[in-house]
């Protein structure tokens, strides 16, 4: 076996058989298997995975032990050389892992590899590719000064690759081999600064993490966790465990940084309870598809009283503005819907996606919020 991908969910239904979906086509001709951990959803997750992926291998958690536990449990029963970590919120183009593969079997000392990510609105995300957050510039990151050059790899540019320091666990690749001999993910960490822990734990045992920007894959962030107090107290406090843990010899700072943690975490939490965030209005809303049955589905739904129909082309040439654009993967490509949103981004437009054979349209027009679902 060459490729285990694993994909670990908790609570994220139709992201997750969105993400399958997606995941199945991209391995449809590789030596591959798919692999979900369920953490003990409350949904109907694991129903869902039953029915419509009976191919998929599933493990069913009997309790939420996080983000590395979970995971953890996934490697262990994965049979393939190279593993693939994938959020459940995540979409994958149908190249996506054949190139990343293909690079990653190039580099001679692979730690980690990741991808470029785009959000819901099309927009990159720059953590795609990070610097280890040494004190002094996950600082400037958390307090917001500076450009995060810092903080993000921004040497190397969204559509090219190179060594980086930090991958992000939403999308990364590695031989399984090393992935044990480097000690997996540190379970300490509940949820937040795992994949940190793991990159730089490749780092430091001579292994290189490396960027590919020549694919593209969704990252819908914020479905698995609200942006609450929790939230904030988990992620501050795994940056607290990574200090810790890989640079013990500045214990002087110990004191200084648990107190900066405890404002910064504070001064975050009060910032994103004031976040303002202003939509344009929608002016139309187009439906990329063949499929009558699903125009007329689509019409019979009050969200959808204005709906017209387009092609592919009409949607690369022309000049979009304020859209809601509905796209049907039964006729439109991943790697399509990858590229078109990219184009149309920061003009107003909003993205939806029916999969193919789905009963349902998802999407997100913010980063750091749950996302739309509307199913029938």
């Amino acid at each position: 076996m060459t490729l285990s991908v694993v994909i670990l969910n908790y609570n994220v239904r139709y992201f997750l058989e969105h993400c399958l979906y997606s995941v199945v086509k991209a391995t449809r001709n590789m030596e591959a298997e798919i692999i979900v951990v369920d953490n003990a959803s409350a949904d109907d997750s694991v129903a869902m995975v039953r029915d419509k992926f009976p191919q998929v291998k599933l493990i069913e958690s009997p309790n939420n032990g996080g983000f590395s536990a979970g995971n953890n449990l996934g490697v262990a029963a994965a049979k393939g050389k190279y593993i693939c970590l994938l959020n459940p919120d995540t979409v994958v183009a149908e190249e996506t892992f054949v190139k990343a593969l293909e690079k990653a079997i190039s580099l001679k000392e692979l730690g980690a590899l990741g991808v470029k990510m785009i959000d819901g609105t099309g927009c990159f995300l720059p953590e795609s590719k990070r610097k280890v957050p040494f004190i002094s510039s996950a600082f400037k990151k958390l307090l917001g000064l500076g450009s995060g050059a810092g903080y993000y790899q921004q040497d190397i540019a969204e559509n090219d690759q190179g060594e980086v320091g930090v991958l992000v666990g939403a999308f990364m690749l590695f031989r399984k081999d090393r992935y044990l001999e480097v000690g997996g993910l540190d379970e300490r960490y509940f949820m937040y600064g795992e994949d940190i822990d793991l990159s730089y734990s490749f780092t430091k045992a001579g292994y290189k993490n490396y960027y590919l920007g020549t694919t593209t894959i969704i990252h819908y962030k914020g479905e698995s966790t609200a942006r609450d107090k929790a939230y904030w107290d988990r992620f501050y406090g795994a940056m607290q465990l990574f200090y810790d843990k890989h640079f013990p010899n500045r214990k002087w700072l110990q004191p200084l940084l648990k107190i900066g943690l405890w404002s910064l975490k504070h001064l975050a939490v009060w910032s994103y309870r004031n976040k303002s965030t202003t939509l344009l209005p929608v002016k139309q809303t187009v439906l990329l598809s063949e499929q009558l049955s699903l125009r007329k589905q689509l019409e019979q739904m009050s969200e959808f009283d204005t709906l017209s129909t387009r092609s592919k082309s009409w949607a690369f040439d022309g000049a979009i503005s304020q859209t809601l654009l509905v796209m049907d993967t039964a006729y439109i490509e991943y790697e399509q819907i990858t590229r078109l949103m990219q184009e149309l981004k920061n003009s107003g437009n909003r993205f939806r996606i029916h999969p193919k054979g789905s009963n349902f349209i998802l999407g997100s027009d913010y980063s750091d919020q749950k996302g739309e679902i509307i199913h029938w």
